[in-house]
This record gives structure tokens, sequence and C-alpha cells, in this order.
């Protein structure tokens, strides 16, 4: 059995798995089982209201999940797989543990083959940092807190990650709503489409 399908099945088996991306190393469990998501959160001490995005290994697979606008998935098609989380309005399928409720959820598409193998195999997982919440993303899994690596099933080492997060944008609002990887081409792309 391959690392991914190890990592999947944990995935399936309601586990939490660490993986890399282009920017930092994140903590995946099933996206759309809301105890899964709820494991996240407790693993990574994150206030429950704080939402989560929805890790897919590409736009089409985002589209079953989501309901973006024709600009929205412009902007999808432009910048994802890459270093951008796109906040856009979820699909009934996404549970309200994942959004904190709201009816927006991110979505991210790594540029990083692991990652995208595994979102494969796996199915929609959570995209957030494997971090304690309050402390520095992860770059390296020799960097991984104690809590973070025993929480989850499986480890897969892609080596080391640029640490840039991802710039999550709003194109509905027109709002960055954080700085990380693009972001110039970003608000370049918000100003001209």
């Amino acid at each position: 059995m391959t690392e991914i399908e190890r990592a999947a099945r944990a995935v399936e088996d309601g586990d939490l798995v660490v993986y890399p991306t282009e920017t930092v190393y994140g903590l995946g469990a099933d996206a759309l089982d809301p105890d899964a998501v709820e494991r996240v959160f407790a693993a990574k001490g994150r206030d429950p209201d704080d939402p989560l995005s929805l890790g897919v290994p590409d736009v089409d697979t985002a589209l079953e999940y989501t309901n973006p606008t024709e600009r929205e998935e412009r902007f999808m098609r432009a910048f994802l797989p890459g270093p951008v989380t796109v906040v856009v309005e979820r699909g009934d399928q996404v549970p309200d543990e994942l959004t904190g409720g709201r009816d927006r959820v991110g979505i991210r598409v790594p540029e990083h083959e692991l990652a995208r193998d595994l979102l494969a195999a796996a199915g929609p997982l959570t995209a957030t940092s494997a971090n304690v919440s309050g402390e520095g993303s992860v770059r390296r899994v020799a960097d991984l807190d104690d809590e973070i690596r025993e929480a989850a099933a499986v480890v897969l080492d892609g080596g080391e990650t640029l640490g840039a997060e991802s710039t999550v944008v709003d194109v509905g609002e027109e709002e960055i709503l954080r700085d990380g990887g693009m972001v110039t081409a970003v608000q370049m792309w918000l100003r001209s489409n």
C-alpha cells in the first residue's frame, strides 16, 4: 500500500492526516464529515467559529461542492491550482462545522502534486495549516507540534515547503482577507476583471 493509499484509508476511517502543500503543511480530514472536521478543530485548539477551507484536487471538483458566480469561477480557473484560497458560496453537502455556520467556504487547490494526489484519492479534505492555533505554520515535518503529530494517523512528508500562507480572497466582495502567495497578481486581476 502506498503512502497516499494509507492516508486516504485513514481519512475514510475518520482520522486526521498531515500533508504538504506548496505553502505550508496542512492538516486534513474528511471535510464533509462533521465529526472529522470537529477533530481537526480539537487537534489545533481552534475556535469552531473560525472556518476551515475545503481542499480539492482541481476546480472542476470544487464546482461539485460550491456555487460560484461566473466571475468567481473565472478567477478560480485563473489562479487554481496555486497559493490562493477563494471564498465562494458553499453547496448543501458542505457541513456547517467546516464553515462555522457561514454560507460561504474557502476553496483551496494546492500547487503540489502529492497534495493533489491525496485530494483525488481521499475526496475533499479540510485545508488548514498543520499547527496548533496561535503557533507558526510548519514548513517541514520535523517542525510539527507534538499535539498535531499525535493527532494524525498518517504524516506525508513532501520535503520543505515555501512557507508563505495562501492569499485568501472573496472575489464577490472584491476583498483580500489575507495577504499571501500571488497577492499582487490577485489584486491586479480584481482591478481589471
